[in-house]
C-alpha cells in the first residue's frame, strides 16, 4: 500500500493544488491528512473541502479546532489569531461539522496519526527533539507515527535496544524491530528555511518513508493573503519558508 500523507495545509489552495498533482504521478493507493487544514491562509473552505474529498482519514490540528470553537483563540499568537478569527467567518457549515467532527488520534493498518504528540494530544505540544520523541514512542503501539505541527519535515528512529536518533536525509529504509515517527512537514507554510510546499509518502510493503517537496506560486498565496486582510506578515513568511 502506497499511502499518501500530509499536514499543515493552512488554508493555502496553490499549495494544496501543487501537491496533489505531484501526488498523481505516485501512484498513492490512500491519502490520510495529519491536520491543520485551516488557519493563516486565504482559502479555508476551498481547502477543507479538496481534503475532504481527497483523504480517507484527517486528525485535528489545532487551528482546525480552534477555527470551531473547540480550543481558545487566546492560546495562539497575533497574527494567528486574526486568521483564525477571519477563518471563522469564512466557514460555511458543512466545512465547520467536518472540522467538528476530527478526532485527535487515529490508527488504520500499522500507521498511527496525531498531529502534535501521543502524549496529551489535547494540549498540541510540539514534537521537537529527543525527549519529545520518546514521551510518544513510548505510548506508540504501531510500527510508524506520522505527525506534523512543527511544519518542520523529519523522521525520528528508535532501535531494538530503545536508542533514539533524528535521522538525516528525506527518506528512510524502515528496518525490523524498529519504530518510527515521521513529521510530514507543512504543505502550506513550511518552517525549515526552504519554499516549498512538503509532502509525505509511506510504502508499507517496501517500508519506506520518503519526505518530498514541490514548487508553488508563492507570490500568488502572497497576494490573496494580503488581498483578503489578513496579516501581510503571513504572506512575507511563506517566501522565506519560515
Amino acid at each position: 500500500m502506497r499511502y499518501g500523507i500530509f499536514s499543515d495545509v493552512h488554508s493555502n489552495l496553490e499549495a494544496l493544488e501543487a501537491v496533489i498533482a505531484a501526488y498523481k504521478k505516485e501512484s498513492i493507493d490512500r491519502y490520510l491528512c495529519v491536520g491543520d487544514v485551516v488557519g493563516y491562509g486565504p482559502d479555508p473552505g476551498e481547502c477543507v473541502e479538496k481534503v475532504r474529498q481527497l483523504a480517507a482519514v484527517t486528525v485535528a490540528g489545532n487551528h482546525d479546532w480552534a477555527c470551531v470553537d473547540l480550543l481558545p483563540v487566546s492560546y495562539f499568537n497575533p497574527a494567528a489569531a486574526a486568521a483564525l478569527l477571519w477563518t471563522r467567518k469564512h466557514l460555511d457549515s458543512n466545512a465547520a461539522y467536518f472540522l467538528q467532527s476530527l478526532k485527535l488520534v487515529h490508527r488504520d493498518s500499522g500507521i498511527t496519526l496525531v498531529h502534535s504528540t501521543l502524549d496529551e494530544p489535547q494540549e498540541f505540544n510540539y514534537l521537537l527533539g529527543s525527549d519529545a520523541a520518546d514521551a510518544t514512542f513510548r505510548l506508540l503501539d504501531t510500527g510508524v507515527c506520522f505527525v506534523g505541527h512543527t511544519h518542520i519535515p523529519g523522521i525520528f528512529k528508535k532501535d531494538k535496544s530503545g536508542n533514539i536518533t533524528s535521522l538525516k536525509g528525506a527518506a528512510a529504509a524502515l528496518e525490523e524491530g524498529s519504530c518510527y515517527i515521521a513529521n510530514t512537514g507543512s504543505v502550506g507554510q513550511p518552517r525549515d528555511g526552504i519554499p516549498g510546499a512538503v509532502f509525505c509518502i509511506y510504502d508499507s510493503e517496501v517500508k519506506t518513508i520518503i519526505l518530498k517537496r514541490v514548487h508553488y506560486d508563492i507570490e500568488k498565496t502572497r497576494k490573496k493573503i494580503i488581498g483578503v486582510g489578513l496579516p501581510q506578515s503571513l504572506g512575507d513568511r511563506l517566501l522565506a519558508g519560515r
